[in-house]
């Protein structure tokens, strides 16, 4: 019967997963249909600011494919030895799209130091017309994956690459306009340098995120120090100690904690009002509280 409750509830508090997948399903789509055109048109026009807008795409069809199997995987049940599911995929999804997104930037910072010394002549027409639908494709693409589940790291993820992608299009077709007007051809190697660091930013800020997870950190928006001041506030609460507040997954944060109450007091009352309050007022939703009643007078043996 305890299997049941438990599947029940590390179930129901995770969004409904149709409309969101479909959404992503559209965006890698979009974005992988693009990509090809940029590596196709990077490679004749000779343009590393292109071809790593085509490396930060792949990244994003990565971070949306993911998205899509983690989204799914996440929602499965708890059974057997995986006690909590899987909700942890969507970290590690995360963590995996972040060290890809390092590692690319760290390419395209060294092939761009490289042009600087010895600029190539880029064919800055067709490069002007790629970034310009890259910009249009993107915007598309933002704006359908913006109306899915945010709250999940990995949807936030994909978004948030789209939105750098933007940036990273503009930069493209600037550096191509400055090549045509002007003939400045190192344009083209400092509008790489500028996606790379778009790249090293977002991987760090996934890196961090998934890392928060892993490490059992309590969310960033969550202050443990009122949970207990709260909980250890509460009437009938003697004590709160071992208190332990981490992030399963994204949005699924559990509580842990050994609570003594005052010794005439209805310890399984104030258990339940205390799982209510966490519930209504951090959104703690899966909770294990310890509660025992304070002995008086094994406190004065120790007291004397």
């Amino acid at each position: 019967m305890a299997h049941d409750h438990h599947h029940a509830h590390g179930h129901h508090h995770r969004p409904p997963v149709g409309a969101g997948s479909r959404r992503l399903a559209i965006a890698l789509g979009l974005i992988l249909a693009l990509m090809a055109g940029e590596v196709v048109v990077g490679l004749l026009a000779d343009s590393l600011a292109l071809l790593s807008d085509a490396a930060h795409m792949l990244t994003d069809a990565a971070a949306l494919a993911i998205a899509l199997v983690a989204a799914r995987v996440a929602r499965r049940p708890a059974k057997g030895q995986m006690t909590f599911g899987l909700g942890r995929a969507e970290a590690l999804a995360a963590q995996f799209n972040g060290a890809t997104l390092l590692v690319l930037g760290v390419v395209i910072v060294i092939g761009a130091v490289g042009r600087l010394f010895d600029p190539p002549g880029v064919d800055a027409g067709p490069v002007l017309a790629v970034a310009l639908v890259g910009v249009a494709v993107n915007i598309v693409a933002t704006w359908v994956v913006s109306g899915a589940d945010r709250r999940s790291l990995n949807v936030e993820g994909a978004y948030q690459h789209l939105l750098t992608d933007l940036a990273a299009f503009a930069f493209t077709a600037i550096a191509a306009v400055v090549i045509l007007a002007t003939g400045f051809h190192e344009a083209d190697a400092i509008a790489a340098l500028l996606v790379a660091a778009i790249m090293l930013r977002a991987a760090w800020s996934l890196l961090r995120a998934s890392a928060r997870v892993f490490l059992e950190a309590a969310p960033d928006d969550l202050d443990v120090d009122a949970v207990g001041h709260a909980m250890a506030a509460h009437a009938g609460v003697v004590e709160v100690h071992d208190l332990h507040v981490w992030e399963l997954g994204t949005g699924f944060t559990a509580l842990s904690a050994h609570v003594l109450v005052a010794e005439g007091d209805d310890c399984h009352a104030i258990r339940a009002s205390l799982e209510q309050v966490l519930h209504e007022q951090y959104a703690i939703e899966h909770t294990t509280l310890q509660v025992d009643h304070e002995h008086l007078e094994l406190l004065t043996i120790e007291s004397g």
